[in-house]
């Protein structure tokens, strides 16, 4: 009955797109010629793979934000609508569809939160630099009530316990702001205890140790907390600890929500060696996600229309992934659900989040660990798909970076489950470097994405060369591995369609 509801729920975002002027079935966006040719060569799919046409699918996507409240983070308007945008195009295409739905922990700030300083010294402290709002927050404003230090252990802050125990608020005066410091137990245990103490709202600072002592940003681990709680620095909170009144307002929504993964297999195919191509569909809640990671998604979106008339030797499965700005949920959810058998059938697991970077760097996952060790554990067939990219941009004469493979994206799931993995990455919040200047253009010094988990990630947020090269890398990768994986698993497929035959025939 839920999956038939929220089938429902999508069908009435699409009624809502074509109300925004986004007709879901669109005409394809390739040369003429790709309309109805078969793409069975790569030389052919990157013909038809135009980056026209991812730009199609980010300017849904786009309105799709604009049409939420703009952002298209999981379990709001702008998601559902995305969901429904890609439903529509790979049921057009041909594809068999799944919605897969499952229930996260949802987090969202509203407005502008403020934590201040009354007295001796009034001070408007800021949000981002001074402070942040906790993740799974409570909302509430306490008025300007006194600080109360628990337990603080600020002449030797490595012994610090603070609000870890019930019995640290003993004598504790209800309707004031609990004051904690970092350390020993779970933010959210300090928290509670607060809570129950009758606490108007908490500040956690910083231990004070070292490496520990700027302002953090923390998480209460999910929904429970019903007061406001926001970290700070040592400093800060020190200050306060020595006799001060001031206040917390923040405004918050932290419940659990129901979204959806939408997968697309090919109707052709073994589906005993599936092939599967990942993007995780939702924003952050601070913005659109255009970028991050509407480019990745439309890429996809791209690929697999113009791959819808191949009839490939194994199975292909297209994922766009719900909740990942959650904490990876939905490509979790989804692995731990498959039996035994389901997962031995996937042979490979490509992702692309973020291909499009204004100030970019073409990163190819480091699948063998000879350049950035992994930090989970890596199938070794991983070094076949790195290697797979590597000779196609060589190919191209592009030269690349390694990233490391980490639990950073939706391959998290797949490698530690044993699964090959690899992808593609044009970098996020890390600073370019003049040596990177030198070999890719752009500016020193500068976050590779600028608007990274911002407002400002637009449709205008792109790097249409990256986009471009990207998604032809994805779409050379898709295909190769769709008609022959022998190189990961002994697979044979049609006729000469090796990797270096592909190679070759680029040339």
């Amino acid at each position: 009955m839920k999956r038939i509801i929220r089938r429902m729920l999508l069908l009435a975002a699409v009624t809502s797109l074509l109300a925004l002027g986004l007709t879901p079935i669109a005409a394809e966006a390739g040369p003429r010629s790709c309309e109805n040719r078969v793409n069975n060569t790569v030389q052919k799919l990157l013909e038809c793979v135009t980056v026209e046409g991812v730009r199609e699918h980010q300017a849904a996507f786009q309105a799709a934000a604009d049409a939420g409240g703009g952002i298209r983070a999981s379990g709001t308007p702008g998601y559902d609508l995305s969901a429904a945008y890609v439903v529509e195009r790979m049921e057009a295409a041909g594809y068999n569809v799944i919605i897969d739905e499952f229930d996260f922990d949802f987090f969202q700030v509203v407005g502008t939160p403020s934590f201040e300083q009354a007295t001796p010294i009034p001070t408007s402290y800021i949000d981002g630099t001074d402070f942040d709002v906790m993740t799974f927050s409570g909302s509430g404003s306490t008025g300007t009530v006194p600080f109360t230090p628990v337990d603080l252990s600020l002449g030797d802050p490595s012994l610090s316990t603070s609000g870890c125990e019930a019995a640290d608020f003993a004598g504790f005066t209800p309707g004031n702001i609990a004051l904690v410091q970092r350390g020993a137990c779970f933010f959210s245990d300090k928290a509670a205890n607060a809570e129950a103490a009758g606490a108007a709202g908490v500040v956690v600072f910083n231990q004070g140790t070292p490496g520990r002592e700027d302002l953090f940003f923390g998480t209460l681990g999910g929904p429970g907390v019903g007061i406001p709680v926001v970290s700070t620095s040592f400093g800060i909170g020190v200050a306060l600890a020595e006799g001060a009144t001031g206040s917390i307002d923040a405004t918050t929504i932290s419940e659990t929500r129901t979204t959806v993964n939408v997968l697309a297999e090919s109707v052709h195919g073994d589906p005993t060696n599936v092939v599967m191509a990942g993007a995780h569909l939702d924003s952050v809640p601070e913005g659109p996600g255009v970028q991050d990671n509407g480019s990745g998604s439309g890429a996809l979106i791209e690929i697999a229309e113009q791959m819808a008339k191949v009839k490939p030797r194994n199975q292909v499965r297209f994922a766009w992934w719900g909740a990942e700005e959650s904490g990876l949920v939905g490509s979790i959810d989804y692995v731990v659900n498959l039996t035994q058998e389901e997962l031995d059938a996937i042979s490979v697991y490509l992702n692309f989040d973020m291909i499009g970077s204004p100030n970019f760097v073409r990163f190819v996952y480091d699948g063998d660990g000879s350049d950035i060790a992994p930090t989970i554990a890596v199938p070794p067939e991983s070094a076949v798909v790195e290697q797979l990219f590597l000779d196609y941009f060589d190919s191209q004469g592009l030269e690349t970076e390694a990233t490391v493979i980490g639990a950073r994206s939706d391959h998290f799931a797949f490698c530690v489950s044993g699964i090959p993995c690899g992808g593609l990455f044009t970098g996020a919040e890390g600073i370019k470097t003049a040596e990177q200047v030198d070999i890719y253009g752009g500016v020193a010094g500068e976050q590779y994405d600028p608007c990274y988990h911002l407002a400002c990630d637009t449709f205008d947020n792109i790097s249409l060369e990256a986009l471009d090269q990207n998604s032809d890398a994805a779409a050379f990768a898709i295909l190769t591995f769709a008609q022959n994986t022998e190189t990961l698993n002994g697979q044979k497929g049609k006729g000469n369609f090796s990797p270096q035959n592909q190679l070759k025939a680029l040339d």
